[in-house]
C-alpha cells in the first residue's frame, strides 16, 4: 500500500503548508468520509464547515479559502483544489492487473502482425493479419485489433474493446472496455422498388489522433470513405456515438450518451453535456459549450453557449423557460 507524508505530498504538489501532521497518508478520501490517516480537498466555500468535524488528517483547498488546520493536521493551499486532486491520484494509482508473461498463450496474433517492445497482450486477445502495435502498449484481455489496425505507442486498451480494421489509434490512448472504434456506419437509402432499405457500405476508417481517451461502450463508426477523426486530446465518456464521417478538432469533451450524427464538424476545445444530440452535417466552432440534453441542428459560431431543444443561445433559452414558467401559472 502507497503511503505518504504530508511534506512528500506537497513537493509534488507545490502548493502552500499550512499546519503539519505526523499521520503517514494512505489516500484521499471525501471529507465525510475520511479517518485520519486519509486526504481530503475542499474546492469550493460551500465545503468549509464540514472540516471541523472530519476526521481527515489534511486537506487541499484553494488559496483564496481561509481556514485553521487544527491540531496534528494541515492543509495544502493550491491556486485550483480540483487540479490538484488530479496530481495527488495520480500519487496513489494501484497497480494494474498484473501480467505472468508479455503474451497470454491464449492469444492470437497473425503472423504477418507486427507488436513493439515492452508490449503485453493478454489472454484471449486477438491481433489480426498486418496489424501494428507500438511499444509499450498494454492490451487486457480478450481485446480485438483487427486487420491493417495500428495502435500507437503507450496507448491502453481494456477488456472486450474491438477496433475494426485498417483503422488507427494514436500514442498514448486509452480505450475502455467494450468501446467499438470502426464499426460500419449507419447508411440506408430505400430501395428502388420500394419494398426495403439498401445498406450503403462504408470502405474509410477512424483516425484516433494522440492522447485521446475512449470511455466505455463508446461507439466511432468508420467513415463511408476517407477518415472518421478524432482529433488529438479528445476526450470522450462512456456510451457516447460518433457518426460516420463526423470529425472532431483538439481537446474536446463528450459527456455521456451524447451522440454526433454523420459528417458533424466540431472544433477545437468544444464542451458537449450529457444527451446532447448534434444533427448531421452541423458545424461546431471553437470553443462552443453546449448544455444537456440540447438538440443542435444548425452552425453554432466560435465561442457560443447554446442550450435547449433545438438548441439557443443559451440565455435566449433561459428567458424563453422563464417565460413558459410565468405563462402555466
Amino acid at each position: 500500500m502507497k503511503s505518504y507524508s504530508i511534506e512528500q505530498i506537497n513537493s509534488v504538489l507545490q502548493g502552500t503548508l499550512i499546519g503539519n501532521t505526523t499521520a503517514s497518508i494512505s489516500g484521499p478520501e471525501q471529507l465525510e468520509m475520511a479517518n485520519n490517516s486519509q486526504i481530503s480537498f475542499i474546492g469550493h466555500k460551500k465545503y468549509l464547515k464540514f472540516w471541523g468535524s472530519s476526521k481527515a488528517c489534511a486537506a487541499i483547498i484553494n488559496e483564496e479559502f481561509e481556514l485553521e488546520p487544527g491540531e496534528n493536521r494541515a492543509l495544502i493551499k493550491v491556486k485550483n483544489a480540483d487540479l490538484a486532486m488530479a496530481q495527488l491520484l495520480e500519487m496513489f494509482i494501484p497497480d494494474g492487473p498484473l501480467f505472468d508473461q508479455p503474451i497470454h498463450p491464449t492469444a492470437v496474433v497473425h503472423p504477418t502482425a507486427v507488436i513493439g517492445t515492452n508490449t503485453r497482450i493478454g489472454a484471449g486477445c486477438y491481433v489480426g493479419a498486418g496489424a501494428a502495435i507500438g511499444n509499450d502498449v498494454t492490451l487486457y484481455a480478450n481485446v480485438t485489433i483487427l486487420d491493417q489496425t495500428k495502435v500507437g505507442d503507450h496507448s491502453t486498451i481494456w477488456s472486450g474493446a474491438v477496433v475494426r480494421e485498417r483503422c488507427v489509434v494514436g500514442h498514448h490512448c486509452i480505450i475502455h472496455p467494450n468501446a467499438t472504434i470502426g464499426a460500419d456506419g449507419f447508411g440506408f437509402r430505400p430501395s428502388a422498388d420500394g419494398r426495403g432499405l439498401v445498406k450503403i457500405p462504408h470502405i474509410g476508417n477512424v483516425v484516433l489522433g494522440n492522447y485521446v481517451e475512449v470511455g466505455s461502450s463508446t461507439c466511432i463508426d468508420r467513415a463511408k470513405f476517407s477518415s472518421t477523426i478524432i482529433g488529438d486530446g479528445t476526450k470522450l465518456d462512456n456510451l457516447v456515438q460518433i457518426g460516420h464521417n463526423s470529425k472532431t478538432g483538439r481537446s474536446c469533451l463528450m459527456a455521456g450518451s451524447s451522440g454526433l450524427a454523420g459528417s458533424v464538424t466540431i472544433g477545437d476545445g468544444v464542451i458537449i453535456g450529457g444527451g446532447v444530440c448534434v444533427s448531421d452535417h452541423v458545424t461546431v466552432g471553437n470553443g462552443v459549450l453546449i448544455g444537456g440534453m440540447s438538440g443542435v441542428i444548425s452552425d453554432v459560431e466560435d465561442g457560443k453557449k447554446v442550450l435547449g431543444y433545438p438548441a439557443v443561445d443559451a440565455r435566449d433559452c433561459l428567458k424563453q423557460w422563464a417565460y413558459l414558467r410565468k405563462a402555466i401559472k
